[in-house]
């Protein structure tokens, strides 16, 4: 591919779970995918994240991943986000209502084996160090492991590659924002005694843990001291990791044997865009947040989602105008509102002002208190609250996300979903050119429901009319297919 111009193939710079996904989702379509990645091939123990939100299962259910994850952690049906607020997930309308706790690196084992299943093209050892790009193609610069740089042509790049993204450099785009937690500390450890829960999680004065299993002995600890915020590269020992612990948590469960200790900051950033030219951005390249609530690789498994299938129409001749725009105007809105979710939360947990803490109260008490906000909370934490823009005059199901319906002879729609197609839930058949083609999947209603959905390859809805005829129906799936 070094130096060839071609209309049908795309770059994903960054192999963490949202470049994962993404690659894996665009091969799968059919389409040609190098995944370049400057570290080398080798999947980290040491990632941050071990949180599974509802919504992101559901992505991984329509993917076939979603029972095999499960069967790598343990499930928790309550969220507590600061010492008097949680939040009940046992009531969330999903097939998954719950938090699954496992690792961030089960996640990338289980995406990168699908992805390399599906042909993507891995390129480790490769640091992009520069990009151009015109009417028909970009030109990505990427120096290899040997020190050699290869100028490598494709219809479209995304920059799925961490806060500190040099495709979101070399496209000149600003990552504006403030750091929320100046030092906060990572460690592994082994526990001489093991905790009540799968998750411990807790706040107390001027020091806040977290302790989650890995589910084979060790246990990631996260924590900060208010009165110790150093910088990233101050050292850092065991002492402080169990001081830290005993005063949030009380006690220190007999933490020992660290194989490894970190400091780092939490940072509020976003991009002021998603898509410059034909170049976008994803994940963490895109956007950045506070670790509260859990939200960060959700979210970018959630824009992978978004902008697979699109990206996939589009290289292939079948997108219909304005199709890839729309990756930026519905996913650039929910990361803002993750920002400013996460962001709250540390900053009421951290509050020394009165007030605040007050606030903090009143807060908890009206969440606990009023269901509509609970299943506000839960809905944007989680991923399965969030709607896109939909037309005016639309029906009112436009732009929401479906849940895993039940369909005729058994089935069920994240199985179906599993095709990376539309999906035409009906009462009635059509057998359009869409369906020759191979694009979309008709299914029937298990029931009787008279509603006509057209539902996304990332399980919202594109399209809904009560009691469409088949030119409605036609008509619609013309213009959201190409």
């Amino acid at each position: 591919m070094n130096g060839t111009a071609t209309h049908r193939t795309v770059i994903v710079v960054g192999s963490g779970p949202t470049g994962l996904l993404l690659a894996g989702d665009l091969a799968t379509a059919g389409v040609d995918v190098t995944l370049v990645e400057k570290r080398p091939r080798k999947i980290s123990n040491l990632s941050r994240a071990f949180g599974v939100h509802a919504r992101t299962l559901e992505q991984l259910d329509a993917r076939g991943l979603a029972d095999e994850l499960l069967a790598t952690g343990d499930t928790i049906t309550g969220l507590r986000l600061f010492r008097r607020l949680s939040l009940d997930l046992s009531t969330l309308p999903s097939r998954f209502p719950f938090l699954l706790i496992t690792p961030q690196y089960e996640v990338e084992r289980l995406l990168e084996r699908r992805a390399r299943e599906a042909g993507v093209e891995f390129a480790y050892e490769s640091d992009v160090v520069g990009l151009r790009q015109d009417d028909e193609g970009v030109d990505l610069d990427v120096r290899g492991a040997d020190g050699a740089v290869v100028t490598r042509r494709a219809a479209y790049v995304v920059g799925a590659d961490g806060h500190r993204s040099a495709v979101r450099e070399a496209i000149g785009l600003d990552f504006p924002g403030v750091s929320v937690i100046k030092s906060l500390i990572l460690a592994d450890v082994r526990l001489a005694e093991k905790p009540e829960g799968v998750l411990t999680v807790n706040g107390r004065g001027d020091a806040f843990a977290m302790i989650a299993s890995f589910g084979d002995g060790w246990y990631r600890v996260m924590g900060w001291n208010r009165r110790n915020e150093v910088s990233d590269d101050a050292p850092l020992d065991l002492d402080e990791v169990k001081e830290i612990t005993r005063r949030a948590l009380g006690t220190d469960y007999g933490m020992h044997d660290a194989r490894w200790l970190s400091r780092f900051h939490s940072d509020e950033r976003q991009a002021p865009h998603y898509r410059v030219g034909r170049v976008f951005l994803a994940g963490d390249a895109a956007h950045i947040h506070s670790p509260a609530g859990g939200q960060g690789m959700n979210t970018g498994l959630q824009d992978a989602a978004n902008l697979s299938w699109k990206l996939a129409a589009a290289v292939q001749g079948r997108a219909p105008e304005g199709l890839l725009d729309s990756y930026e105007a519905e996913r650039h809105p929910v990361g803002r509102a993750v920002l400013r979710s996460s962001g709250g939360l540390v900053r009421l947990a951290r509050a020394r002002n009165p007030l605040l803490r007050g606030a903090r109260a009143l807060v908890s008490a009206f969440v606990d208190m009023a269901p509509p906000v609970q299943r506000k909370a839960l809905g944007q934490i989680t991923g399965i609250g969030y709607a896109y823009p939909a037309p005016r005059g639309a029906h009112r199901l436009t732009g929401t996300r479906v849940p895993d319906v039940a369909l005729k002879d058994g089935r069920r729609l994240y199985e179906v979903l599993r095709g990376g197609r539309f999906v035409l839930i009906t009462p009635g058949t059509y057998e359009g050119p869409a369906v020759r083609e191979g694009w979309l999947t008709v299914e029937r209603w298990a029931g009787d429901r008279r509603t006509a959905v057209l539902v996304r390859p990332d399980g919202y809805v594109a399209w809904a009319a009560e009691g469409a005829d088949a030119a409605g129906i036609e008509e619609a799936v013309a213009r959201y297919l190409g």
